[in-house]
């Protein structure tokens, strides 16, 4: 490994030449996010050291969602987006029943909202509480996860679960799992029943680049679907809110955030093949098994950084830095054109500390036919301004609708888009 690839952490305090711009799916040029630059790095630890990064807070003035800014959204050709629901409080996570009712978190609230579309109209026109009292803020339910009859509901350190009921509400929640670890700085929890019929359960890190003391903190816990059997099933990932299996291959693939106040460009978000018992490297290695030069902690056991690194699992594609992924789903329905069928949707929240911002849109991950990521590219943008100056959505979650259309959450204005193919 080069020296200017072994300190990558510490380069965005320097001057960094980006390469091509990359193109929406309409033809335009997008100025504000550019390929992730290929870091220049000084030669030595020392000399990396010796460097500051500045943290530019750059974060782009809210606007108020009207149905005329619908216009300025980007699709590709043949997509069309509407709104499936608005005037909800801090809508985040998503789940959907075969039905068609959608479940929606609206944590600031502490409650679990059920929406239907009764008309078919692609738009909701029932909207019902189904739970409540579990916590709000940062302390409510976030995560959602149906399994048959059943919705698994996830705060920052329980998860509950609840019968579904004929008419799709919900009977009293009893507490399945508690004392997960204390949030810290990523209390948003979630949780998914892989194939195995195990309940895998995201808990972040509590801060942004530490040696957390409670082993099961930046990890993937799994659990038997009654809630014992804990057990940590991979480490080392700083905060994977998005996780899901690929329909065809059955491997499990998660989007993690990387480490802030390293540069507007570095460390890239990651798309992880998540395998039991790996390592992916946080707090002490970033991108492709590159120690961290700017964390003050050695890795255990006595290893160097570069010894501990070379053993961890490099990410299967990298993203642009900040753009805060918060969802992978995974499209299985019939009503996307083919080429679209088993790729991967993922919402970008939106950076806070990169000049100029960046994410505020939804990416499409390209799959192969073998289910192996080959590339990433924009799928729905034009919530951010041109200029980077303002934005009107923070992206929270993506899930494929029972008609096959995308829903995709913003937690800052209260909306659920819903992103359809007319054919």
């Amino acid at each position: 490994m080069t020296p200017s690839r072994l300190f990558a952490g510490a380069l965005l305090c320097l001057s960094v030449a980006c390469s091509d711009k990359t193109t929406p799916n309409n033809g335009d040029q997008t100025p504000l996010d550019a390929a992730i630059p290929t870091p220049q790095a000084p030669p030595t630890e020392a000399a990396v050291r010796a460097v500051t990064v500045p943290n530019n807070l750059v974060k782009p003035a809210k606007q108020p969602f009207g149905t005329d800014r619908l216009a300025q959204l980007r699709v590709p050709a043949g997509f069309q987006v509407g709104v499936f629901a608005q005037g909800l409080t801090n809508p985040r996570k998503l789940a959907v029943r075969p039905s068609g009712a959608v479940y929606v978190t609206e944590r600031e609230a502490g409650r679990v909202t059920l929406l239907r579309d009764t008309n078919g109209d692609g738009a909701a026109d029932q909207n019902v509480v189904v739970a409540s009292g579990l916590g709000t803020k940062n302390t409510g339910v976030h995560g959602l996860a149906l399994q048959g009859d059943q919705l698994f509901m996830i705060t920052d350190t329980q998860v509950f679960v609840a019968p579904v009921n004929a008419d799709d509400t919900l009977g009293a929640p009893t507490l399945l799992i508690d004392r997960l670890p204390d949030a810290g700085q990523h209390p948003n929890r979630t949780l998914a029943f892989g194939p195995d019929g195990k309940l895998y359960v995201s808990v972040g890190s509590t801060c942004n680049a530490c040696a957390d003391a409670n082993p099961e903190n930046a990890t993937l816990l799994r659990f038997e679907p009654d809630g014992t059997g804990r057990a940590v099933f991979a480490k080392g990932l700083r905060n994977t809110i998005g996780f899901a299996w690929h329909p065809v291959s059955g491997q499990l693939w998660g989007m993690d955030h990387g480490s802030d106040s390293r540069g507007d460009d570095y460390p890239p978000e990651e798309l992880n093949r998540i395998q039991e018992g790996a390592d992916y490297g946080w707090p002490y290695c970033l991108g492709k098994q590159e120690p961290d030069a700017f964390l003050s902690q050695e890795p255990p056991d006595g290893q160097s950084r570069p010894e501990y690194c070379a053993k961890t699992q490099p990410p299967a594609l990298e993203y642009q830095a900040h753009s805060a992924p918060m969802s992978l789903t995974f499209y299985t329905g019939t009503l996307f054109p083919e080429e679209f069928r088993r790729n991967a949707f993922v919402a970008m929240r939106g950076s806070w500390n990169r000049n100029p911002p960046t994410g505020y849109k939804v990416v499409r991950v390209r799959f192969d036919a073998q289910g192996t990521p080959t590339a990433f590219e924009d799928f729905a943008t034009g919530w951010l301004s041109t200029d980077g100056t303002t934005q009107f959505a923070r992206l929270a979650d993506t899930v494929m609708a029972a008609d096959g259309s995308l829903l995709v959450t913003d937690d800052a204005n209260g909306i659920i888009y819903r992103i359809g193919h007319p054919g």
